[in-house]
């Protein structure tokens, strides 16, 4: 029995090195790269491929140059139902806008689950393109980031957002 192909692909963008990983289907993985890879579901088969990984390298380079606000790739995301609620919900904030983890809990339509909600946040697979940098503290602080609060700040201001 042959287990689904993961194909993977490193890039240097100028928030530090990326991992990216797509299936078929879709982008499955975008993280800050630390040096290992992601832990396989069970029947996957990673393989690294830069050629397959090209368009998202792509579309992700012209994000970075300012030529880019929405990406239009399909994604494969993979979590419990309450996650993908809330990384679909995060792909409906604007390019260049933030919004609260307040806010977003009652876009989901739980709205005291704000804690829930940045839980989620922090287990978005595909970073910068499922855009969780764009939720700040209700007070308009920058709050926790996966790649740091100093990358969250440096993609907000990519995409013009003014900082307090």
């Amino acid at each position: 029995m042959s287990g689904q192909t993961v194909h993977y692909a490193l890039m240097e963008s100028p928030v530090g090195p990326l991992l990216l990983a797509a299936t078929a289907r879709g982008l499955r993985c975008l993280q800050f790269h630390r040096g290992k890879l992601p832990e396989p579901e069970k029947d996957e088969v990673w393989i690294e491929s830069s050629a397959m990984l090209r368009l998202y390298q792509d579309k992700l380079q012209a994000y970075f140059r300012g030529e880019l606000r929405d990406f239009d790739f399909d994604l494969d995301l993979v979590g419990t139902d309450f996650q993908k609620k809330c990384w679909n919900a995060l792909c409906e904030i604007p390019y260049g806008q933030t919004c609260s983890y307040a806010e977003l809990a009652e876009k989901v339509g739980s709205p005291k689950a704000f804690r829930a909600v940045g839980q989620a946040n922090h287990q978005n697979p595909i970073a910068i393109v499922v855009p969780c940098h764009r939720v700040i503290g209700a007070n308009g602080t920058l709050t926790g980031y996966g790649g740091g609060l100093e990358t969250k700040e440096k993609l907000l201001q990519l995409e013009g957002v003014r900082l307090f």
